[in-house]
């Protein structure tokens, strides 16, 4: 009886994460644990779908701004990490992101000099990070990024291009520091 009861209150307890938006297009995998100060947003449209045995720790942001995101099973995401969605984020298995990390799946346009940035609209290729990837802290991925399986980034780095399987890079922006594939 007591085991029963410990397990309804643990299943209680992983659903006391802010939600803005609507609940229905959040998927949340089995044994995966998501700390009560998270915020999942995706009040302006698309979903969120976070893998089995995840775990999300404090004060991360997922929001959607209209895109997807979508977080593989038996992943990490460590406290104060933003994951935006607005042109699609896709993280895979197994993927460990230190804290502070931010993912920005969009860009300013501003080409146009006698209009306001905020008004020149987004581009919105999307991120996508394949399996087993660590992310050191502190690290911005931009709009258009693919990293591989494999990958290695450097705490601190700033990823704005492809990363192509079993690198470590690093540096601003990100540049090869290693090849594992030997």
């Amino acid at each position: 009886m007591l085991k029963r009861l410990l397990k309804l209150i643990a299943k209680f307890r992983a659903t006391e994460y802010k939600v803005k938006g609507d609940p229905n297009r959040i998927i949340i995998g089995n044994n995966t644990s998501i700390d009560p100060s998270v915020i999942l947003n995706n009040s302006k449209g698309g979903t969120i779908e976070i893998g089995d045995n995840c775990h999300i720790f404090e004060n991360v942001i997922i929001a959607t701004y209209g895109g997807n995101i979508k977080i593989g099973s038996q992943t990490s995401i460590n406290p104060f990490c933003v994951l935006y969605g607005h042109g699609n984020l896709t993280i895979g298995d197994d993927v460990r992101i230190a804290t502070q990390s931010v993912f920005v799946p969009a860009n300013h346009n501003y080409d146009e000099l006698d209009i306001p940035i905020r008004k020149q609209g987004l581009t919105k290729k999307g991120i996508t990070i394949e399996n087993n990837v660590w992310i050191g802290a502190g690290v911005k991925v931009l709009d258009g990024v693919y990293i591989e399986e494999n990958v290695i980034v450097a705490a601190g780095s700033v990823v704005n291009k492809k990363i192509q399987r079993g690198l470590i890079v690093g540096g601003v922006p990100a540049k090869l520091i290693r090849n594992r594939n030997k």
